[in-house]
C-alpha cells in the first residue's frame, strides 16, 4: 500500500471509531459498555495520525528521497518499488468503511447454535427469592438455581426470563442470551430450553414465563435447564443486548 493510502486509512478508521462511539449504539455489538472511553481515544488518536500524517508529506522533498525514488537494479537490470505492500493490504478499507456506512450484523441464533450452553459458575449459598409472581430472573441465575440449590426454592415458581429464540437441530428451541466479558471475541452463550410452545422464528426476543421442566435431580448437575413454557410475548431487542442482567427488558 502506497504512503498516500496510509492517510485515507488512518482518518476512515478514526471517523468510523468515533461515529460508532459517539453517536451510535452500534458499538454495543462488539465489546462492552466500558470500553466506549476506549473506543473514542483510539477514534481520535488514528484521526490526528492519520492529520499529522498528511501534513508531513506536504513538507519539503529531502535530497535523499529524489535519490531513492531511482531505485536500484539488480544484475539482472530489474528495479525495486519499496513503496508497495501485498494487494491483499487494501481490503483494511473494508472496515474502515463499514464502520461509516454499514454496521455488520450482531451475534445471534447461528452464533448460539454453534456453541454450548455455558457451564455455570459454582455459587455456595443463595439468597431467598421474592415472593413476586412470575419471578424475573437471569437465564444464568435460573440454571444455577436449578442446578445447584439444594433448598430446591425453584421448584414450582413460575419464573420470567428475556432472550433470543434459537432453533434447535432435530426441533424444540432455546432462549439465549450472548455475554461478552470484554468483546464479542470472547463471547460465551447460556441457554434454558424451553417445552409445551412452536419454536418462534430465529433471533426473536421473548420474554417468557413457565416453571422448571422435570428433568433430573433438581438441586444437582443432572437437572435440565430448561422451561415449561406457559406464555411468550414479544419484546424489543434490548440496546444493550449482550448481557444477561436485570432489568430483562428495554426501559
Amino acid at each position: 500500500m502506497k504512503r498516500t493510502a496510509q492517510v485515507p486509512l488512518l482518518v476512515l478508521t478514526g471517523l468510523g471509531l468515533l461515529h460508532t462511539a459517539l453517536f451510535t449504539d452500534l458499538y454495543l455489538r462488539y465489546v462492552k459498555e466500558g470500553l466506549r472511553p476506549l473506543l473514542i481515544v483510539s477514534g481520535v488518536l488514528l484521526l490526528l495520525l492519520g492529520l499529522a500524517h498528511a501534513m508531513l508529506d506536504r513538507g519539503p522533498a529531502k535530497p535523499e528521497d529524489h535519490d531513492h525514488s531511482h531505485g536500484h537494479e539488480d544484475d539482472h537490470g530489474h528495479g525495486h518499488d519499496h513503496s508497495t505492500a501485498p494487494r491483499i493490504a487494501w481490503l483494511l478499507f473494508l472496515p474502515a468503511l463499514s464502520l461509516l456506512f454499514y454496521a455488520p450484523p450482531a451475534l445471534g441464533a447461528y452464533t448460539a447454535s454453534h456453541a454450548g450452553s455455558e457451564a455455570v459458575k459454582k455459587q455456595k449459598g443463595f439468597a431467598a427469592l421474592p415472593a413476586t409472581s412470575p419471578l424475573p430472573m437471569t437465564l444464568t441465575d435460573f440454571t444455577t438455581r436449578v442446578q445447584q440449590d439444594k433448598e430446591l426454592a425453584i421448584k414450582g415458581r413460575s419464573v420470567e426470563m428475556t432472550g433470543f429464540a434459537t432453533p434447535v437441530k432435530g426441533g424444540g428451541w432455546d432462549l439465549t442470551r450472548i455475554i461478552f466479558t470484554c468483546c464479542a471475541a470472547d463471547a460465551q452463550t447460556v441457554k434454558v430450553h424451553m417445552y409445551g410452545t412452536p419454536a418462534p422464528a430465529a433471533n426473536t426476543w421473548l420474554a417468557v414465563t413457565g416453571t422448571w421442566h422435570t428433568q433430573g435431580a433438581l438441586g444437582t448437575r443432572t437437572a435440565a435447564a430448561a422451561l415449561d413454557v406457559h406464555a411468550t410475548r414479544n419484546i424489543a431487542q434490548p440496546v444493550n443486548a449482550f448481557t444477561d442482567d436485570l432489568p430483562l427488558t428495554p426501559s
